[in-house]
């Protein structure tokens, strides 16, 4: 192919001295090839600037974006799921990911990697372009590029949290720059990555609009995602002033309605990936289909299953347990009924669609910000700067949503230690429990308690750097420690 033509090939930094990644590419969608000359006769008005950006987040419908590798390295190696399945289904990796023997060879940590600078080279794609597109309404342009800053942000707290320190690649990279090759291949420390993250949020909160709902970048949802981004740095002050700025949203009334499709970019939604059901839906590919139930009565392949910890965790009258955990004899809001003989005792609840039970493509969203976070940020951060007895009326109203009352904890370790416990019923299955484990400390514990898996201090807070980009760095970038 002529390479004077817009392709999909995206963007890899595995590989990437070797692939074009210059001037001559911008990834539309994943099937257009446009000819670049002829970007500013298609592209050059509201539709095409648009699209620009929606390719980015389409790129979070893919399967190694938000599918088998994400739920490994967010959920299975966590203590709120086993691999699940059957015994002689490995996976590919879920069963290393799942005793925490991986290594820098284990496929999931490549797929994280790689999906996450495709979808960053979108955005620095949009970027590069948004500006050139002078036909187009210029209000517009200045919101899609605060939308791409968001995206971008939004991957690189990805893979600050997983990597720690990681390449910045900041613009689209051209082919034989030597500067663009070590910008592609060296590592920045993670600080310098949190700092470009706040950078683009506090960017991108400018000039996004206003309102709720979780289908595109909002000002909220930039407000939100620097207060989780200052609260992993533990800058409690500057978390709690960025909750503030998060407004207009209220709690979901029954915390099941969320999950439903009728709960979609409800008031309570800060920032969701949108999926559409059917053969030609634009769905989060088998994000349903591999976390349903397996065997009789089931629909899909059961990996991740909720452990027994998790199931335990919850009270009896906590709500968000029978809307969290599927188990068996067990009928669904939709009257389905998952039988006593399925495969494995638990399923995950928040990945289930109704209307596409067992199809690849399916309408479930996945909910990455909701106001209870945001609640729950507000409540930890003032509880970290001694502002224990405010903090608790937010903890409450998450509580409250469950039904499970007040707190009973009035000092400020056990409030911490019960915002650290409604994190987890709260936010189960929205791929956070592995991270918030390893932030607060109480990852080797917790491991040790799931089965007598090792927790490895000084090792296992972050997930090994790709092989093979260590090899391609060639000494430019150094792997994580003990690995």
């Amino acid at each position: 192919m002529n390479k004077k033509y817009i392709i999909a090939a995206a963007f890899l930094i595995l590989g990437a001295v070797n692939q074009s990644c210059s001037n001559d590419f911008v990834d539309v969608s994943p099937t257009e090839a446009i000819p670049e000359s002829a970007l500013g006769e298609i592209y050059n008005n509201n539709e095409g600037a648009n699209n620009l950006v929606t390719a980015i987040y389409a790129k979070f419908l893919d399967w190694n974006m938000s599918t088998f590798a994400w739920i490994g390295v967010t959920s299975i190696v966590s203590d709120d799921a086993d691999k699940g399945s059957s015994a002689s289904d490995s996976g590919s990796d879920k069963d290393i990911l799942d005793a925490l023997t991986f290594s820098a060879s284990t496929p999931s940590f490549k797929e994280l990697f790689a999906s996450n600078y495709q979808g960053i080279n979108r955005c620095n794609q949009a970027l590069k372009y948004l500006p050139q597109l002078d036909k187009a309404d210029s209000q517009l342009r200045a919101r899609l590029a605060g939308e791409a800053k968001f995206l971008r942000a939004f991957m690189y707290f990805t893979l600050v949290r997983s990597f720690g320190g990681v390449p910045l690649v900041d613009h689209v990279a051209v082919t034989g720059v030597e500067a663009d090759k070590l910008m592609m291949l060296t590592r920045k420390s993670k600080e310098e990555i949190y700092a470009f993250i706040e950078k683009d949020l506090k960017e991108a909160a400018e000039v996004l609009p206003t309102g709720t709902g979780g289908a595109r970048a909002t000002k909220g949802a930039a407000h939100a995602l620097l207060a989780k981004v200052y609260l992993y740095q533990k800058k409690w002050q500057l978390a709690v002033d960025e909750t503030n700025l998060v407004t207009g949203y209220s709690l979901t009334p029954d915390f099941q309605e969320i999950y439903k499709v009728s709960g979609e970019n409800n008031a309570e939604s800060i920032f969701e990936i949108n999926g559409s059901g059917g053969t030609a839906g634009r769905a989060i590919q088998q994000y349903s289909q591999v976390q349903g139930a397996r065997g009789t009565t089931g629909w899909g392949w059961g990996f991740a299953t909720p452990t027994q910890s998790l199931y335990d965790a919850y009270s009896a009258t906590d709500t968000r347990r029978d809307a969290t955990i599927i188990h068996r004899d067990m009928t669904l809001y939709d009257g389905y009924y998952v039988g006593p003989n399925t495969e494995n005792k638990f399923y995950n609840y928040k990945a289930y669609s109704s209307n596409y039970r067992d199809q690849a493509s399916t309408d479930v969203n996945i909910r990455y910000l909701r106001y209870a976070e945001v609640l729950l940020i507000r409540a930890e951060a003032m509880n970290e700067l001694g502002q224990t007895s405010l903090a608790i009326p937010f903890l409450n109203q998450v509580r409250n949503r469950a039904h499970i009352g007040d707190t009973p904890a009035s000092s400020q370790g056990d409030v911490r230690a019960d915002i650290w416990k409604q994190r987890r019923l709260e936010l189960a299955f929205e791929h956070d429990r592995w991270f918030d484990l390893v932030r607060t400390g109480q990852a080797q514990a917790a491991m040790a308690a799931d089965g007598g898996k090792k927790f490895i201090v000084g090792k296992h807070e972050l997930f090994p750097l790709p092989q093979d980009f260590i090899t391609e760095a060639g000494g430019l970038s150094q792997q994580n420690p003990n690995y």
